[in-house]
């Protein structure tokens, strides 16, 4: 009888403007009638944050209880029966609308908000149209001074969306309420917000025009923009937004809290549009001959000279360059091109700098690459551990799913990383390490995990008994001497790790692109298998990159090492070539390093790159620049006049993501379909029509005939088999084939011993949450709030060198010397240093001499 009283309570029935409805106990009133199909209308509430019932426009009426109740936060009981809509219900929302009213501006012809205002919505729909309360009006400072941002007070409701918005999904504190009274405002403590990501989700809740958008304002009604869905195309988290586009110009992005990502963007994604718009773009084909400056020149001439170039070398000759910023379609018609029409199998991206080869690891371990499950699993673990990342820097979307699994289902957190991010304030135990040594903090945790008998069922995995034996032959003591984590620390994040319930294992940057990668990777790997997170209760293994198709581009065959759908030659070239109608070269072709050596040797004499910038990505940036201007030919297909671009031979302009239509796959392995919101710019063209164009004039007796999306898709699901006709959302034609892991098992440690580096300093270059990749230093909005590079180094360090932020430091490697501007950081350790990625200036690769970090290097002032 117990037992079923238990059960009992688990649930309520209640009758809501004479319906029933049974509901989970602890159910608001408010979703109880949205289960019924009834709304409530509301102003202060949001699906995604906490209530704070603080405008009591939804009031109801409670059968048995004498004064209204506020529905959103009001839990129902069973049995009760709730009025939603009574003459004096509706008269109670119109005086509440009223107050608010009286200090209100009526400022709506000149308010950013209008037409899409909360307030608004309501005032129309209880019909309020006079005011029958007054008051002496006393207009309060808008604050003009924050980047990127708006705020005026006085239109400010204090529904406090934006506050609880900014901490419990963002992770920040950059607004607060201030003052108290008819004083109280929405604001900072003091100028500019100081905890603030600039990620505009604030701007998203605001329910009037209090928070607006700077760069988007008077630029138009939103009514006379037109709105296109579509995916967002800077990092891998793969969030869902809505171009604002008019006069073929992108004016605003935005998101619906009805999406995948429940309307949270970061600063690259509500912001970064602005790069799409950059005096930068290159909007007509240009060509050079010899010495000559590039010039402008019509598409026939440079088709037909790239096409010329191409089919006369061809082979072993020619070399291509992918891209993880263009679409699937697009990078399975340019390794395509290559294979299909030119014989070559050089084929390669930026992702052989490391996120490639980790998932190589990860395939013959895990037998799949990228995610496990789509990321929400995240927000259900128990326990979540992050190696070697700054997740908002990397892909701020994971990120958001972390912050949630910590705050709304009281998951541990264990970062082990060697700079401290703003993911701290949550964790529940930080291992920071000594840069560039990964691998062996996570070998420690998994020994820690067998030492503390939590390995549970994955005793059972193929290769544990190898595992184990491996880490029997690294001591604790040895561990700790090279990643600077103490046994203790170990011992408790594994207690923390293995708590029971589905644990989420993700790595990053410093991992992937670590000396030690494959010890790294696979620890990383192993570590899923111990905690289950890999097995139907877990909540997944999560490699992340920085850029919005790796994945994708990756699973269309941008590798020299397999076809589409990581088929090897071997088994798969003649059906590939069947299908093509043309012999594929049986061996695979040249890395990218291998490609830069034989360019030097003058065996690849033409290069081809699409969306990508060599010069700017690559290590040892004097040995790519020589190998670069050695070419006989240089094909560049950009956005964007790139440093690299400045050398081509021939430049093709392309459209970026919002002027076309296609897919994406995200690092959690969701393939998204998109439409075109706008033509693309000048005489830019997509990538699909440039290489389609391309493909016919170089092989006219089996051209590559224009196909549709459907037709393409076919061929890519028919061939690869990584990919279905079928999606899990509408609008999509392509889908991914779930992710298998009966192949899993364990793989033997043996971490490499740490260099004995040659400067008293370790450099690293990684991501910052501003930018993405370099294609935000294009947008002058992402500028405004990030908008050099600077040194972050130790306050201890930075004590030492008697320096303080904005002075000028001479970072000097084997390699070269560059200046920077300091910022000292709690986040750094001492001895170690951070520069970011994505600036042009001041060519930070020109310090790397090798494919890995950390740099040694030495600082002083300049």
């Amino acid at each position: 009888m117990a037992h079923i009283e238990s059960c009992e309570k688990k649930t309520a029935t209640v009758t809501i403007n004479g319906k029933q409805v049974t509901v989970p106990t602890g159910t608001t009133i408010l979703d109880a009638a949205t289960e019924l199909g009834i709304k409530i209308p509301t102003l202060c509430w949001l699906k995604k944050i906490s209530t704070t019932g603080a405008c009591r426009i939804c009031v109801v009426e409670v059968e048995g209880v004498e004064r209204p109740m506020t529905a959103c936060n009001t839990p129902v009981k069973d049995g009760i029966n709730v009025t939603t809509s009574t003459p004096a219900l509706e008269q109670i929302r119109r005086n509440t609308l009223e107050l608010m009213l009286v200090n209100h501006p009526l400022d709506c012809p000149v308010c950013d908000a209008a037409g899409e205002c909360d307030l608004q919505d309501n005032c129309y729909g209880l019909q309020v149209d006079k005011n029958k309360f007054g008051a002496e009006l006393e207009r309060l400072p808008i604050r003009y001074d924050w980047k990127l941002l708006e705020s005026d007070p006085n239109r400010c409701i204090l529904c406090e969306k934006c506050v609880k918005v900014c901490r419990e999904i963002v992770g920040r504190e950059a607004i607060e309420i201030v003052d108290r009274g008819d004083r109280t405002i929405i604001d900072t403590i003091s100028g500019e917000p100081l905890d603030c990501d600039f990620c505009g989700n604030c701007i998203n809740a605001c329910p009037t025009g209090t928070l607006i958008s700077k760069p988007f304002k008077f630029r138009g009604r939103p009514w006379a923009f037109d709105v296109t869905p579509g995916v967002c195309a800077f990092c891998s988290s793969g969030c869902q937004i809505e171009y604002h586009a008019k006069n073929g110009r992108i004016d605003r992005v935005t998101s619906s809290d009805e999406t995948y990502n429940r309307g949270n963007l970061c600063a690259n994604g509500r912001f970064g549009y602005a790069a799409f718009n950059s005096p930068g773009r290159v909007t007509s084909p240009m060509m050079r001959e010899g010495s000559s400056d590039q010039r402008k020149v019509t598409w026939e001439q440079a088709l037909g000279s790239v096409a010329a170039r191409l089919k006369e070398l061809g082979g072993g000759a020619v070399a291509g360059i992918g891209s993880p910023r263009v679409t699937n379609e697009e990078n399975y018609l340019f390794q395509k091109l290559f294979r299909g029409a030119l014989g070559s199998n050089n084929i390669d991206s930026e992702a052989r700098l490391g996120y490639l080869p980790s998932q190589i690891l990860q395939w013959e371990l895990l037998g799949y690459s990228g995610g496990t499950f789509d990321m929400n699993a995240i927000e259900k673990a128990s326990a979540v551990v992050v190696i070697g990342a700054d997740l908002k820097g990397e892909s701020a979307g994971f990120a958001y799913r972390v912050i949630q699994a910590v705050t709304k289902n009281d998951a541990r957190l264990v970062l082990a990383n060697s700079r401290g991010t703003s993911l701290n304030k949550y964790a529940n135990a930080f291992l920071q390490c000594r840069p560039g040594s990964e691998a062996w903090l996570v070998a420690g945790l998994n020994k820690a995990i067998l030492a503390e008998g939590l390995e549970g069922k994955s005793a059972n995995v193929q290769g544990f008994d190898s595992l184990k034996s491996s880490l029997e032959g690294l001591s604790f003591e040895k561990i700790s001497g090279a990643c600077g984590v103490s046994e203790a620390q170990l011992r408790e994040a594994a207690g923390l790790i293995c708590n029971g319930g589905s644990t989420a294992v993700l790595y990053g940057f410093d991992v992937i692109r670590s000396a030690d990668m494959k010890n790294a990777v696979t620890a990383s790997v192993n570590l899923a298998l111990l905690t289950g997170a890999t097995g139907a209760d877990g909540a997944g293994i999560y490699p992340l990159d920085e850029k919005n198709n790796t994945q994708g581009m990756l699973d269309m065959g941008i590798c020299p090492e397999y076809l589409p759908g990581y088929h090897t030659y071997e088994h798969a070239a003649a059906k590939f070539g069947a299908a093509w109608k043309c012999t594929i070269p049986a061996t695979p072709g040249k890395d990218l390093f291998q490609i830069i050596e034989a360019i030097e040797s003058g065996q690849i004499k033409a290069l081809y790159v699409m969306g990508s910038d060599p010069l700017h990505i690559l290590p040892d940036r004097n040995r790519t620049l020589k190998a670069l201007q050695k070419l006989e030919l240089l094909v560049v297909q950009d956005i964007f006049l790139t440093d690299t671009a400045r050398l081509a031979h021939i430049i093709l302009p392309a459209a970026t993501g919002a002027e076309k239509a296609g897919s994406f796959t995200s690092a959690d392995n969701r393939v998204q379909c998109f439409s075109a919101a706008v033509k693309p710019a000048g005489e830019s063209r997509t990538d699909a029509e440039i290489l389609m164009k391309l493909h016919a004039l170089i092989a006219p007796v089996v051209a590559l005939t224009p196909m549709t999306f459907d037709e393409l898709h076919h061929e890519i699901t028919s061939l690869t088999g990584l990919y279905s006709e079928t999606c899990d959302h509408d609008g999509c034609r392509m889908g991914r084939v779930k992710n298998r892991t009966e192949k899993a098992q364990f793989a033997p440690l043996k971490p490499v011993a740490l260099p004995q580096l040659s400067r008293p300093f370790t450099l690293k270059i990684g991501s910052l949450l501003h930018h993405n990749g370099s294609m935000t230093t294009w947008s002058e909005n992402n500028m405004l709030v990030a908008g050099e590079a600077y040194l972050e180094l130790s306050l201890e360090d930075a004590a030492a060198l008697g320096v303080a932020a904005g002075d000028m430091l001479k970072v000097t490697s084997d390699s070269a010397s560059i200046t920077l501007k300091a910022r000292p950081s709690a986040n750094q350790q001492r001895g170690d240093l951070f520069v970011p990625s994505h600036y042009r200036d001041p060519q930070v690769n020109l310090l790397s001499g090798q494919k890995s970090s950390p740099l040694a290097v030495t600082v002083a002032k300049a």
